[in-house]
């Protein structure tokens, strides 16, 4: 399978790799950003079974492009950024699948769910696969980069946004499973799982490996950004692929909030603003009534009949977030989020953040 040729016109082949990537696959990404499919997979909207599918698909693309790396594991472009111990997810994944659909693990494989799958591969993932592996059998796999590239760094980047999303949706919470797929080591190769501030670490790395691998060389820059491209277009083709949930949420209430990253969001840099909004249903939930009373947002459309509700808070509640705010503003204002235990701060705020409004506000799925 040959790539399609994708226009470098507009981007400065002058700059590091990494910054070359970033702002020559912009529209790539958000294309695969209005991917009805991705955005269903965000919202932990697919039904749990499908959930599981999809990460059978990515299993076999991880497959695929790991083998790759590891065959070609000491070329020049491929070897500053070749850890697979840091970064292989396959055996992840597998364990994900085998938690999510309750079988062991040495049997996923043989699920009716994956045997129709490999009987009937779907279209977006073949061309995929394919790709991988004429790089991989082909005279230069550096191009294996850009896959690399979009698929890890995503990981590390919006996929570590929707974690807690797809872990409530689906009741895998609490370190119960289900979730390796989003949990990576440190680099120093503890067992420890990586917090925030060290994934921003991972990705720091990993861009100056890049950089590294690829060096001043603009032909080849072009080549891996033709491929990074490429590789936005074979994921927004998987997302394409994804049934759509069999019980269409119903609620009338609709409220237009930031836009919650995709699997693939700012792969290089995480602090990137979300290039659209999208439309999410909220119904009459603490989410809503906080983007209200914050005005951070507005209603779109909300239903003239039927029954309504109110949001109310205990006193005690009430109390003690008031005391728990004070007491993280004192915290944040002393301590500030620079550096690493400030992007980690930063994180663990923002989840606190997001359980008090949004404790049970997503149905776990069936």
């Amino acid at each position: 399978m040959s790539s399609n040729k994708v226009p470098t016109a507009g981007v400065d082949l002058s700059q590091p790799i990494a910054t070359v990537l970033r702002e020559g696959t912009r529209e790539a990404h958000q294309r695969a950003e209005h991917s009805q499919g991705a955005q269903s997979l965000t919202r932990g909207e697919l039904d749990r079974e499908e959930y599981a599918r999809f990460l059978m698909l990515l299993w076999h693309v991880y497959d695929a492009f790991e083998r790759a790396l590891e065959q070609h594991a000491t070329h020049p472009v491929l070897a500053p950024t070749h850890n697979p111990g840091l970064f292989a997810r396959s055996a992840n994944l597998a364990a994900d699948i085998s938690y999510i659909l309750q079988v062991p693990e040495p049997s996923w494989q043989a699920h009716p769910v994956h045997a129709a799958l490999v009987r009937a591969p779907p279209p977006a993932l073949a061309r995929y696969v394919g790709r991988i592996e004429e790089l991989a059998a082909g005279p230069d796999p550096a191009r294996l980069l850009a896959h690399a590239y979009v698929r890890y760094l995503g990981d590390l980047s919006g996929g570590q946004f929707i974690r807690r999303r797809i872990a409530k949706a689906y009741g895998l919470e609490g370190g119960v499973g289900g979730v390796s797929f989003y949990e990576f080591r440190t680099l120093t190769g503890s067992l420890e799982s990586a917090n925030a501030g060290e994934m921003k670490r991972i990705k720091e790395w990993y861009r100056d490996g890049m950089n590294e691998g690829v060096g001043d060389n603009a032909e080849l820059k072009a080549a891996i950004l033709e491929e990074a491209n490429l590789a936005f277009e074979f994921n927004t083709g998987l997302f394409d692929e994804l049934k759509p949930p069999s019980r269409p949420s119903t609620i009338a209430t609709t409220a237009t909030v930031d836009v919650v990253p995709t699997p693939l969001h700012s792969p290089v840099d995480s602090s990137s603003p979300p290039s659209t909004p999208f439309v999410e249903d909220m119904g009459d939930s603490p989410e809503l009534a906080a983007i209200k009373a914050r005005g951070g947002s507005k209603t779109v459309f909300e239903a003239t009949e039927g029954p309504t509700s109110s949001v109310t808070f205990a006193a005690t509640s009430v109390i003690a977030f008031i005391v728990a705010f004070s007491i993280a503003h004192f915290t944040l204002v002393v301590g500030g989020f620079t550096g690493s235990k400030g992007y980690a701060k930063l994180e663990i705020f923002t989840q606190w953040l997001d359980n008090f409004f949004g404790s049970g506000s997503s149905p776990a799925q069936t």
